[in-house]
């Protein structure tokens, strides 16, 4: 039996070499994969991920996710071979259609159609194929290639959707569908299911496409602290993904106030108007034993991996120490249904 993966997801706005100590901790800990958000005006992933790979030697590293609107597909193959390299074959692509492109004039046409041509752009480039491809989208000119040798044809695909078309083209075509945002065990099973119809589609058993979820992390000792930090945090999240899950009843009037008061840049106060319950389906948050417990049900509901992500405690730091030293141990990871 396959046991479930943990994972950290770190936001790239930490300083050169805050990256390097969070991973060496994360790593010593027992963490599976780090990965860095490809978040709008944020640093480039590619640097953080860089320095984490110089400072580890287990885990796997990548972004979640690179979009095929901001990045021509062969930077793409670019910056993903580079990260193979410097990590000696432990880099993942991850792909989502990106969120908030619109206020840097940047259209998202064609989400579906983008990224599995870029998939293939990106893999017929870093597998030496120069045969030239002709796509709806993108298009490699026969003889165009890499003028360097890459670590690895293939390193494992992740595609980040909270659809059912997205879960399917991951079914069709990635290693991981990735929910972000989502600590709901209901919606693991519906997206299991959606994974499920994309393999059957490609003739792939469901069993070999992990599902991962993701969300903010605030863990403390201090559990309502951990707590109230995690709603500000989620706030401007839950304005995106709330109406993406089908299996969460979300008041229309509480979910516009949230809006609201995110538009207006009041995190604090739009968090406050998050009740428990919907807090505990879009972060984790509270003491470790609250943390672990979320985290458990979603490895019990088939989760190939459970991500911690950003900011995961009260301080970088302590939130990480809390997850690897008092988090990890609480979890029975083979109990994943790996199906």
């Amino acid at each position: 039996m396959l046991e479930a993966e943990i994972g950290l997801g770190l936001q790239s706005d930490k300083r050169a070499g805050d990256y390097a100590r969070l991973a060496r901790r994360a790593e010593e800990h027992g963490f599976d994969v780090l990965s860095v958000f490809g978040d709008l005006m944020y640093q480039p992933p590619l640097f953080p991920l860089l320095e984490m790979a110089a400072a580890t030697r287990r885990v796997r590293l990548g972004t979640a996710c690179l979009n095929p609107y901001s990045a021509a597909p062969y930077e793409i193959a670019g910056q993903l071979a580079a990260l193979d390299l410097a990590s000696h074959g432990r880099a993942y692509l991850g792909l989502a259609r990106g969120t908030w492109l619109g206020a840097v004039g940047i259209d998202q046409p064609r989400p579906l159609t983008a990224l599995a041509e870029t998939a293939e752009v990106v893999y017929r480039l870093l597998g030496g194929d120069v045969s030239g491809f002709e796509g709806e989208v993108f298009r490699l000119a026969p003889g165009t290639g890499l003028r360097y040798r890459p670590h690895r044809p293939r390193p494992p695909l992740l595609i980040g959707a909270w659809g059912p078309r997205g879960a399917a083209l991951a079914g069709r075509i990635a290693d991981e569908l990735k929910v972000g945002g989502s600590a709901n065990p209901a919606m693991a099973e519906v997206a299991r299911g959606w994974v499920a119809a994309g393999a059957a589609e490609a003739g792939r058993d469901p069993a070999e496409i992990g599902v991962v979820l993701g969300a903010v992390t605030v863990v403390d000792v201090d559990g309502r602290a951990a707590r109230a930090k995690a709603r500000t945090e989620v706030a401007m999240y839950l304005a995106v993904v709330a109406d993406l899950d089908p299996t969460a009843e979300v008041p229309a009037d509480l979910l516009a106030a949230v809006k609201e008061l995110v538009d207006a840049g009041e995190h604090e106060a739009a968090g406050r108007l998050i009740p428990d319950d919907l807090l505990d389906l879009f972060a984790f948050s509270g003491t470790p034993e609250q943390v672990a417990a979320q985290a458990q049900a979603l490895i019990d509901a088939g989760v190939r991996r459970v991500e911690f992500g950003t900011p995961h405690g009260l301080t970088d730091d302590s939130g990480v120490e809390l997850l690897g030293a008092a988090v990890l141990p609480l979890l029975d990871r083979s109990a994943h249904l790996g199906t």
